[in-house]
Protein backbone atom coordinates (compact mmCIF):
# COMPACT_ATOMS: atom_id res chain seq x y z
CA UNK A 1 0.00 0.00 0.00
CA UNK A 2 2.92 2.35 0.54
CA UNK A 3 3.96 1.93 -3.07
CA UNK A 4 0.39 2.63 -4.20
CA UNK A 5 0.35 5.83 -2.14
CA UNK A 6 3.71 6.87 -3.59
CA UNK A 7 2.48 6.08 -7.11
CA UNK A 8 -0.60 8.26 -6.52
CA UNK A 9 1.42 11.23 -5.26
CA UNK A 10 4.10 10.95 -7.94
CA UNK A 11 1.40 10.54 -10.59
CA UNK A 12 -0.29 13.77 -9.52
CA UNK A 13 3.05 15.57 -9.50
CA UNK A 14 3.94 14.14 -12.93
CA UNK A 15 0.81 15.74 -14.37
CA UNK A 16 2.17 19.11 -13.24
CA UNK A 17 5.87 18.69 -14.01
CA UNK A 18 6.95 15.17 -14.93
CA UNK A 19 10.64 15.97 -15.44
CA UNK A 20 10.98 17.48 -11.98
CA UNK A 21 9.39 14.35 -10.50
CA UNK A 22 11.91 12.10 -12.24
CA UNK A 23 14.72 14.40 -11.13
CA UNK A 24 13.65 14.47 -7.47
CA UNK A 25 13.02 10.73 -7.26
CA UNK A 26 16.27 9.99 -9.05
CA UNK A 27 18.30 12.21 -6.74
CA UNK A 28 16.58 10.69 -3.72
CA UNK A 29 17.54 7.22 -4.93
CA UNK A 30 21.08 8.22 -5.88
CA UNK A 31 21.97 9.98 -2.64
CA UNK A 32 19.40 8.59 -0.21
CA UNK A 33 19.37 4.92 -1.24
CA UNK A 34 15.61 4.75 -0.66
CA UNK A 35 14.29 1.24 -1.31
CA UNK A 36 10.85 2.33 -2.58
CA UNK A 37 12.37 4.21 -5.53
CA UNK A 38 13.43 2.11 -8.55
CA UNK A 39 17.17 2.24 -9.11
CA UNK A 40 16.71 3.04 -12.80
CA UNK A 41 15.57 6.56 -11.89
CA UNK A 42 18.87 7.21 -10.14
CA UNK A 43 21.04 6.46 -13.16
CA UNK A 44 23.19 9.39 -14.22
CA UNK A 45 21.93 9.41 -17.81
CA UNK A 46 18.32 9.53 -16.57
CA UNK A 47 19.15 12.38 -14.21
CA UNK A 48 20.95 14.30 -16.97
CA UNK A 49 18.04 14.04 -19.42
CA UNK A 50 15.48 14.89 -16.73
CA UNK A 51 17.52 17.90 -15.62
CA UNK A 52 17.89 19.20 -19.18
CA UNK A 53 14.19 18.83 -19.96
CA UNK A 54 13.20 20.38 -16.65
CA UNK A 55 15.42 23.40 -17.38
CA UNK A 56 13.62 23.86 -20.71
CA UNK A 57 10.19 23.48 -19.12
CA UNK A 58 11.14 25.86 -16.31
CA UNK A 59 11.49 28.65 -18.89
CA UNK A 60 8.68 27.68 -21.28
CA UNK A 61 6.18 27.23 -18.46
CA UNK A 62 6.48 30.89 -17.45
CA UNK A 63 5.80 32.51 -20.82
CA UNK A 64 2.13 33.26 -21.62
CA UNK A 65 0.70 31.16 -24.46
CA UNK A 66 4.00 29.31 -24.81
CA UNK A 67 3.05 27.49 -21.60
CA UNK A 68 -0.30 26.46 -23.08
CA UNK A 69 1.39 25.20 -26.25
CA UNK A 70 3.84 23.23 -24.15
CA UNK A 71 0.94 21.80 -22.14
CA UNK A 72 -0.69 20.55 -25.33
CA UNK A 73 2.53 18.80 -26.35
CA UNK A 74 2.90 17.39 -22.84
CA UNK A 75 -0.55 15.78 -22.99
CA UNK A 76 1.14 12.79 -24.59
CA UNK A 77 4.07 12.87 -22.13
CA UNK A 78 3.01 13.60 -18.55
CA UNK A 79 0.38 10.83 -18.15
CA UNK A 80 2.80 8.33 -19.70
CA UNK A 81 5.60 9.36 -17.32
CA UNK A 82 3.22 9.15 -14.37
CA UNK A 83 2.11 5.70 -15.44
CA UNK A 84 5.66 4.44 -15.97
CA UNK A 85 6.80 5.76 -12.60
CA UNK A 86 3.79 4.15 -10.92
CA UNK A 87 4.48 0.83 -12.63
CA UNK A 88 8.17 0.95 -11.68
CA UNK A 89 7.38 1.73 -8.05
CA UNK A 90 4.78 -1.04 -7.82
CA UNK A 91 6.92 -3.56 -9.65
CA UNK A 92 10.04 -2.74 -7.68
CA UNK A 93 8.41 -3.02 -4.27
CA UNK A 94 6.16 -5.98 -5.02
CA UNK A 95 3.50 -4.53 -2.70
CA UNK A 96 0.88 -4.07 -5.44
CA UNK A 97 0.42 -5.28 -8.94
CA UNK A 98 2.54 -3.41 -11.50
CA UNK A 99 -0.47 -2.81 -13.72
CA UNK A 100 -2.41 -1.23 -10.85
CA UNK A 101 0.49 1.06 -10.01
CA UNK A 102 0.77 2.17 -13.63
CA UNK A 103 -2.96 2.80 -13.85
CA UNK A 104 -2.97 4.84 -10.63
CA UNK A 105 0.04 6.92 -11.66
CA UNK A 106 -1.15 7.47 -15.23
CA UNK A 107 -4.75 8.37 -14.41
CA UNK A 108 -3.74 10.73 -11.61
CA UNK A 109 -1.18 12.39 -13.88
CA UNK A 110 -3.78 12.86 -16.59
CA UNK A 111 -6.22 14.42 -14.10
CA UNK A 112 -3.71 16.90 -12.71
CA UNK A 113 -2.39 17.67 -16.21
CA UNK A 114 -5.93 18.48 -17.34
CA UNK A 115 -6.37 20.83 -14.39
CA UNK A 116 -3.07 22.55 -15.12
CA UNK A 117 -3.76 22.92 -18.85
CA UNK A 118 -7.27 24.31 -18.32
CA UNK A 119 -6.15 26.69 -15.59
CA UNK A 120 -3.30 28.05 -17.71
CA UNK A 121 -5.64 28.65 -20.64
CA UNK A 122 -7.88 30.63 -18.32
CA UNK A 123 -4.96 32.60 -16.89
CA UNK A 124 -3.71 33.45 -20.39
CA UNK A 125 -6.84 35.52 -20.98
CA UNK A 126 -5.12 38.11 -18.77
CA UNK A 127 -2.57 40.25 -20.68
CA UNK A 128 0.00 40.50 -17.87
CA UNK A 129 2.69 37.78 -17.54
CA UNK A 130 3.21 37.92 -13.77
CA UNK A 131 0.34 35.56 -12.96
CA UNK A 132 1.87 32.87 -15.17
CA UNK A 133 5.25 33.25 -13.51
CA UNK A 134 3.76 33.13 -10.02
CA UNK A 135 1.62 30.07 -10.75
CA UNK A 136 4.51 28.24 -12.42
CA UNK A 137 6.87 28.89 -9.52
CA UNK A 138 4.18 27.78 -7.09
CA UNK A 139 3.71 24.55 -9.07
CA UNK A 140 7.45 23.85 -9.03
CA UNK A 141 7.68 24.33 -5.29
CA UNK A 142 4.56 22.25 -4.66
CA UNK A 143 5.74 19.37 -6.85
CA UNK A 144 9.14 19.39 -5.17
CA UNK A 145 7.59 19.40 -1.69
CA UNK A 146 4.96 16.74 -2.45
CA UNK A 147 7.37 14.28 -4.06
CA UNK A 148 10.02 14.69 -1.39
CA UNK A 149 7.42 14.34 1.36
CA UNK A 150 5.87 11.32 -0.39
CA UNK A 151 9.20 9.52 -0.25
CA UNK A 152 9.29 9.90 3.52
CA UNK A 153 5.57 9.77 4.38
CA UNK A 154 3.64 8.21 1.47
CA UNK A 155 0.25 7.95 3.18
CA UNK A 156 0.16 11.54 4.42
CA UNK A 157 1.44 12.81 1.08
CA UNK A 158 -1.24 10.85 -0.79
CA UNK A 159 -3.92 12.47 1.39
CA UNK A 160 -2.48 15.92 0.72
CA UNK A 161 -2.29 15.13 -2.99
CA UNK A 162 -5.95 14.14 -3.08
CA UNK A 163 -6.91 17.45 -1.47
CA UNK A 164 -4.75 19.35 -3.96
CA UNK A 165 -6.36 17.52 -6.86
CA UNK A 166 -9.86 18.35 -5.65
CA UNK A 167 -8.90 21.98 -5.02
CA UNK A 168 -7.44 22.14 -8.52
CA UNK A 169 -10.68 20.91 -10.06
CA UNK A 170 -12.67 23.50 -8.10
CA UNK A 171 -10.23 26.26 -9.06
CA UNK A 172 -10.45 25.27 -12.72
CA UNK A 173 -14.25 25.39 -12.60
CA UNK A 174 -14.25 28.82 -10.95
CA UNK A 175 -11.62 30.18 -13.34
CA UNK A 176 -13.61 29.18 -16.40
CA UNK A 177 -16.76 30.67 -14.91
CA UNK A 178 -14.93 34.00 -14.64
CA UNK A 179 -13.62 33.69 -18.20
CA UNK A 180 -17.07 32.80 -19.50
CA UNK A 181 -18.63 35.79 -17.72
CA UNK A 182 -15.97 38.13 -19.07
CA UNK A 183 -16.41 36.79 -22.61
CA UNK A 184 -20.15 37.28 -22.45
CA UNK A 185 -19.69 40.88 -21.31
CA UNK A 186 -17.22 41.55 -24.12
CA UNK A 187 -19.55 40.08 -26.72
CA UNK A 188 -22.48 42.06 -25.32
CA UNK A 189 -20.43 45.26 -25.53
CA UNK A 190 -19.41 44.46 -29.11
CA UNK A 191 -23.00 43.64 -30.08
CA UNK A 192 -24.21 46.97 -28.66
CA UNK A 193 -21.56 48.71 -30.71
CA UNK A 194 -22.96 47.05 -33.82
CA UNK A 195 -26.47 48.00 -32.85
CA UNK A 196 -27.86 44.48 -32.52
CA UNK A 197 -28.69 42.21 -29.57
CA UNK A 198 -26.32 39.46 -28.46
CA UNK A 199 -27.12 36.03 -29.90
CA UNK A 200 -25.81 32.56 -29.18
CA UNK A 201 -23.76 32.67 -32.39
CA UNK A 202 -21.50 35.29 -30.76
CA UNK A 203 -20.26 32.74 -28.25
CA UNK A 204 -17.75 30.00 -29.00
CA UNK A 205 -18.89 26.42 -28.54
CA UNK A 206 -16.85 26.04 -25.34
CA UNK A 207 -18.77 28.84 -23.68
CA UNK A 208 -22.32 28.01 -24.80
Amino acid sequence: MESLALAFSSGWASGINSYLVVLVLGLADRFGSIEEIPDVLGRWEVLAVAGLLYAFEFVADKIPYVDSGWDVVSTAIRPVVGGVIGALIAGDSGAVNELVGGAVGGSTAFASHSVKTGTRMAVNTSPEPFTNIGISLGEDVTVLAVVWFAVQHPYVAASITLVLLLLGLVTLWLAWRVVRRGWRRFQAWRARGRGRPLSSSDLPNSLT
